[in-house]
C-alpha cells in the first residue's frame, strides 16, 4: 500500500501520519512473520532511539483502527501483528515448534455467508486459528524423543 494511502485512512480518523507511525508500518511491512510488539519496539528503536514503547503500542493500536494492520493471537498471550492483507487468511500455529502457517480458506466465507442469509446476520469480522502439529513435528513422524 501507498503511503499517501496510508495518510488517507489515518486522516480519516482526524489523526496524522507521524514519523514514529510511518515507521512502525514500514517495519511491519517490510516483515515476513507475525511481530509482536516488543519484537517491533526493538527494531524501531535501532531506526530511531528515541522511540518509546508507549508509542509503538499506541501506534499499533491507531494503525488497527484505521484497519491498516491486523492483531492475532497465535495460541499466545499477547498479539502478533501484521499489514492488512488484500484479502482473508486464516492461521494454523505448531503446539511444539511454534511455526505459523498462513492459509487461504473460501469455504469459510461460503459457510458465513450461508449462515448470514440464513439467520439474518451480518459478519462483519471472522477469526480462525487452529492448531496442532506441523508436518515435522508431528507424533508418527519419527521426531519422538527415544529414553
Amino acid at each position: 500500500m501507498a503511503v499517501r494511502d496510508y495518510v488517507k485512512k489515518i486522516h480519516s480518523l482526524g489523526y496524522r501520519l507521524t514519523p514514529q507511525r510511518r515507521l512502525v508500518m514500514e517495519i511491519l511491512e517490510e516483515s515476513q512473520e507475525h511481530i509482536d510488539a516488543e519484537w517491533l519496539f526493538i527494531q524501531a528503536k535501532r531506526r530511531d532511539p528515541n522511540i518509546s514503547l508507549a508509542t509503538v503500542y499506541r501506534s499499533l493500536a491507531l494503525l488497527k483502527e484505521a484497519g491498516l494492520v491486523q492483531e492475532h493471537h497465535l495460541g499466545e498471550d499477547h498479539g502478533h501483528f501484521e499489514t492488512a492483507g488484500a484479502g482473508p487468511h486464516y492461521h494454523f500455529t505448531c503446539l511444539k515448534c511454534g511455526r505459523v502457517i498462513e492459509f487461504e480458506a473460501p469455504q469459510v466465507k461460503t459457510m458465513v455467508d450461508v449462515l448470514g442469509e440464513s439467520k439474518d446476520l451480518q459478519v462483519t469480522q471472522i477469526q480462525l486459528h487452529l492448531s496442532g502439529y506441523c508436518s515435522n513435528c508431528r507424533p508418527g513422524k519419527g521426531n519422538e524423543k527415544r529414553d
